[in-house]
Parts: structure tokens; sequence; C-alpha cells
């Protein structure tokens, strides 16, 4: 009996997500080189001028003399085989690396490293950018111990590590810089199962780029610690002034110093956060990549995590402890611009309050004045049309009209004050009532 085959599914392209085969190549996009001993690899790291990582144009240069085609443009990562050496080239944020690989070194250690195929001309173009160089060491053979004479060869300075990785290699350093500029690292194999060669490296070349970026922040800390000091002092003596100030332009004048401070403090924060918090981040891919070495003792000797523990961590809490020192005098120094501005405005709310208190006297005054004024014009209308009633008698009588004037002048008198009164405060009464509906 045939059994059939079931009908296989294929996923159309236009089902999946615009980023699909772009996230999914960048979990394979940085594999371990495959070494085997004996192998030398020359490790450079090359930090931006302004911050960020060199383009590749660096690499499309050194193709370029070698006859190779670079990498396309925007590229993050790029392999190739030169013949001589093979080399493998990362982008990251802040650098890129260039790792520089041979196999099958012979002779004395690091007398011949894959760097003298390297144009000399294109190695001076990098002046000034090259954060990390190292040279590491592969090879085969027996475990060492640490009086051998052949480490002391190598590394003429007290050795500074020394560990068994991974059950089966052995890592000799000194972490010093050398005479040529690069550091060394002795790898033994001693026992090292397939690939594990090339992660051991790639660890190594990790560890010591990551160092050296997450140090980028310790300058940085050690300055801003010594300006630090500087503003709490001035600080200080702001808050001595503040109580004793006695009148608002003292207390202008010290808000004005205060928001001086305040702009420093937080300059300071914009220029040291990023740096602060990279230097976090490397700190952090540091610790597990020496955790992934699986260091094992070797008496006499610091292992590699045991010398980052006394000595990088201590730097990376420095770092800590400025960037909240920082942040800490930032919000003292936001509370008293905050208090000084409320001592302010409560001194302005009292001018204003007597300010208010004078034109209230004053409109009293004036409405005061006002009525004064107001009674001597019923005298005066009252004057005028009294007069003027008067003339009329007069000329009444003086058409034959048997008129006592005086007497009716008298009768007239209260009429025309009682009616100059009521019309004037009628008349002030519609103009208040006008000037509230336009002021509603």
């Amino acid at each position: 009996m045939v059994l059939d085959m079931p009908e296989r599914t294929v996923l159309a392209a236009g089902l999946n997500h615009p980023l699909r085969l772009t996230l999914a190549a960048e979990l394979h996009a940085r594999p371990f080189v495959r070494l085997s001993a004996p192998a030398c690899v020359s490790h450079l790291a090359i930090h931006g001028e302004n911050g960020g990582a060199p383009d590749e144009r660096i690499l499309s240069t050194l193709c370029a003399r070698f006859g190779v085609a670079g990498p396309r443009p925007g590229a993050q990562h790029f392999f190739h085989d030169f013949g001589a050496f093979r080399l493998k080239w990362e982008r990251h944020t802040e650098f890129c690396t260039f790792s520089f690989i041979e196999q099958g070194v012979s002779g004395e250690a690091f007398a011949e490293t894959p760097m003298r195929h390297v144009p000399r001309d294109w190695l001076e173009a990098l002046s000034g950018q090259v954060i990390v160089a190292s040279h590491i060491l592969a090879e085969q053979g027996d475990a060492y111990e640490l009086d051998n004479p052949r480490l002391r060869r190598i590394f003429p300075a007290p050795l500074l590590v020394g560990s068994r990785v991974l059950a089966g290699g052995e890592l000799w350093t000194d972490l010093q810089v050398g005479p040529d500029g690069f550091s060394r690292f002795l790898l033994r194999d001693t026992g090292l199962r397939e690939m594990q060669l090339g992660r051991i490296v790639q660890r190594i070349c990790e560890i010591e780029t990551y160092t050296l970026m997450a140090l980028l922040a310790l300058p940085l800390a050690r300055d801003h610690a010594s300006r630090l000091t500087a503003i709490e002092a001035d600080v200080t003596r702001l808050g001595l002034q503040m109580q004793a100030a006695g009148d608002s332009a003292d207390e202008a004048r010290l808000l004005q110093d205060i928001s001086r401070l305040a702009a420093r403090v937080r300059s300071m924060s914009f220029d040291s956060g990023y740096r602060f918090s990279a230097a976090q981040a490397y700190y952090r891919i540091v610790r597990d990549r020496i955790g992934e070495l699986r260091e094992r003792r070797i008496e006499g000797v610091p292992t590699l995590g045991e010398f980052m523990a006394r000595r990088l961590a201590p730097a990376m809490d420095t770092c800590v402890s400025v960037a909240a020192r920082q942040e800490a005098l930032a919000n003292k120094i936001s509370r008293s611009n905050d208090l000084l501005r409320t001592r302010v405005s409560i001194a302005q709310e009292g001018q204003n309050q007597r300010v208010l208190e004078r034109l209230s006297h004053s409109a009293a005054m004036q409405l005061r004045l006002q009525q004064a004024v107001e009674g001597l014009s019923v005298v005066a209308v009252s004057y005028y049309g009294v007069g003027l009633a008067a003339y009329g008698l007069k000329a009444v009588k003086g058409w034959g009209a048997g008129l006592n004037v005086d007497g009716l002048i008298g009768v007239v008198l209260p009429l025309v004050l009682g009616a100059t009164w009521f019309g004037l405060r009628r008349l002030r009464h519609r103009l208040h009532g006008q000037t509230a509906v336009q002021g509603g």
C-alpha cells in the first residue's frame, strides 16, 4: 500500500510581517568565527569622532586596497577571506570593530601577527580613533602553571589575569598596552570542543572593547564631581543669603543666581546623561561575557572576573554616584528655586494688596469729593434756575400783572432746589448703571 505524502504548505511571501525576515536574520548576523589553534587574531575597535560609529568608508578603503568588493551602504557586519588573513567587521552604536584573523602562525609568540598584512598608511589614517587594540594568540598544548618560563617571556610585567575557561581552555594576560600599542592575550587550547575557541576569542574581544567603552564615562564623572563640589558650595552660600534676604530686590537677585545654577546643573546632566547610561549598559555586557567564560581559578593569580570586580566595578560605582549626586543637586536647586519664587510671589501679592488699598482709599476720597461737588452743583444750578425764574416774573410784572415777585421767588426756590437735586441724582444713577453694564 502506497501512502500519499501530505501536501507541503508554502507560506506566501505577502503574509509575512515587513520586518520578519530582517529580524530573523539579525539573530544570525554575528556568528562566531570558526578557529583552530594555532591562530592569531588582531582586534581593533574604532571610536567615532562625534560619538557615533564611523561609517563603512574605512572598511571600503581597506577592501579597495586588496581588490575586494566592500560592504553595501548601511551594512552592519562584513566577513571576507583576503587570502593572507580573514577579516570580520562589525558596526555598533558608538564604534566599529575590525578582527584580522590568521591561521597557522608559528615561531615566537606574537612575533608575527595579522597586522603585518595591513597597509601602514591605512592604519595611520585611523589616528586618534583607536579605542582598543589587542592581539589574541590561540595555541594548543598542555596547561601552564604560573611559574612557566614561557609565560615570563611573553608577559614581562606581573601577570594580572589567569584562569581556566570553558573546561578546556586557559587564558593569560597582563592587560598592559605594549610598546606596539597592542595588549596581549594568550589563549591555550587544552581540550576545547569545536567552535569553543572562536567563542572564547570573540568574548575576549567584546570584554576588552566594552570595558574601555564603559570607562569613557570615568573622566567625565571625575570632571563633573569637581564641578558639582563648586556648585554645592554656591548653593549653600545662596541658602544662607536667602535666610538673610531683607527686601524684594535681594530676593530677585538671589532668584537670578539660583536660576543660573539650575541651568548649569541641567546642562551638565544633558551632557553626561547618555554617557553614564551607556557606561552601565556596557558594564552589564562585560559582566555577562565574563560569566559566559565560566572561569576557574588558577592559584596565585586572579581571574578576569575578579580583576574587573576590583578595578572596573569601582569606576562604574563612581559614575553612578556622580549621576545620582547630579540629580540630587538638581532637585535641591529646583526646590530652593520654588521656595524663593514663592517668597517673591508672596511679597508681590503684599505689594499688590497695598496698592489696591491705596486705590480703594483714593476712590473713597474721590467719592466724597464728588458728593461735595454734587452738592455745590445743586446750589449753583438752583441759583441760576431761580435767577431765570426771577427774570421771567419781572417781565410778567412789567406787562402790568400785579405779582409779588419776591414772594413768588421764595416759593419757587425750594421747588427748583428739589428738582435740581432729583435730576442730578437720576443722572448719576443712570451713568453708574451704564458703566456697570459695560464692565460686566
